[in-house]
């Protein structure tokens, strides 16, 4: 059963002063109880938003919907488990009938196990798949059903460098990323030939603070860590947001340099990189302090509690990126490059007379 404020759906625009105005973003967000999923939802919250936040957990979604509402936006709550791919088109349905039409789907739920390859059960590959990898496609096919009659609207895919460029111990994770971005890359070709107006794009983003760190199962002797350096998840959230204004949004869009590095990378020296994952992978997501294996986890179900966008790094995590400023901006950039340009050469046409 679905939990939220009940009202009527409302129209996409409203008159004030005499002028017709656009209707405030009505976006579902999956994952949204905590990490990422959860900065997003803030984000989106400070630009009045009207939300639906899908997760398991409906303790820490409550909580997520009344720091929405303080941060100025509206949402209703939606316990349910992405894998279910009924009760997610039940959800689209309740967050239309709440606030009308969506704007804006935003695909990111996941669960994750820590681990070697040979210590895997074919059982949690099967159960990270049908979380992190199906929960996208049945996100992807709600949104769908509803935007293509309208031809409008937007699904952004939370990705990740790991989609690129795979790393150890996170086999299971790392697969579904790729699958996520060969399944988009498809449907994006699909809408094009249907000349669609619904848009697509995806976010790959960096190592973030985030609780997964505090929840994930984990097979190894240490408790698991995000690979240095850390971003603060309002950061890649940001870029979400950003995507979501734009009236072309780009392909893709990537967060932080570590990112661009790793993608970048992995078109030219993938080996290189395969021996120095190798080396180094594993003591870098994993932290000095023992890790109890009994310890609660999320794959099967959710960890109880109210929980938070931020994870335990704060000390180790930068709160803002230089290459994410430069390219949300390059266009502005790009026309101040030119104007200098012009300005230069003008000057130099005046001395040089």
């Amino acid at each position: 059963m679905f939990l939220g404020l009940r009202a009527s759906a409302r129209p996409q625009g409203c008159a004030v002063g005499g002028k017709w105005m656009k209707q405030k973003q009505v976006v579902m967000v999956t994952g949204a109880s905590a990490g990422l999923g959860r900065a997003i939802a803030h984000a989106f919250a400070k630009d009045g938003a009207r939300l639906g936040l899908i997760a398991r957990n409906a303790e820490a979604l409550e909580a997520a919907r009344q720091e929405v509402v303080e941060l100025g936006g509206e949402a209703i709550i939606l316990p349910l488990d992405v894998s279910d791919a009924a009760a997610v088109d039940r959800a689209a349905s309740s967050l239309e009938e709440q606030f009308g039409p969506i704007d804006v789907w935003v695909n990111g739920a996941m669960v994750s196990v820590f681990s070697p390859v040979k210590e895997m059960l074919p059982e949690e590959y099967k159960r990270v798949t049908e979380v992190a990898y199906l929960g996208y496609i049945y996100g992807t096919l709600a949104a769908l059903h509803r935007m293509l009659p309208r031809d409008r609207g937007m699904i952004i895919q939370v990705g990740s460098a790991l989609a690129v460029r795979s790393i150890p111990l996170q086999s299971a994770y790392c697969g579904c990323k790729h699958a996520i971005i060969g399944f988009t890359d498809s449907l994006r070709c699909e809408l094009h030939h249907d000349k669609s107006n619904v848009q697509l794009t995806v976010v790959q983003m960096p190592a973030m603070n985030t609780v997964q760190f505090t929840w994930v199962k984990n097979r190894l002797p240490h408790k698991p860590q995000p690979v240095p350096p850390i971003f603060q998840p309002e950061v890649a959230a940001r870029v979400v947001v950003h995507a979501a204004r734009s009236k072309q949004p780009r392909r893709e869009y990537w967060v932080g340099s570590p990112t661009v590095e790793a993608i970048v990378g992995q078109k030219v020296a993938p080996g290189l990189l395969d021996r120095r994952l190798g080396d180094t992978g594993y003591k870098a997501q994993q932290t000095d302090e023992p890790d109890d294996p009994n310890r609660p986890n999320n794959l099967w179900d959710y960890v109880p509690g109210t929980h938070s966008a931020r994870g335990p790094f704060d000390d180790e995590s930068k709160s803002s990126s230089t290459q994410v400023s430069l390219d949300l901006h390059r266009g502005w950039l790009a026309l101040a490059s030119l104007a200098l340009t012009v300005g230069a050469f003008g000057c130099w046409s005046r001395l040089r007379n």
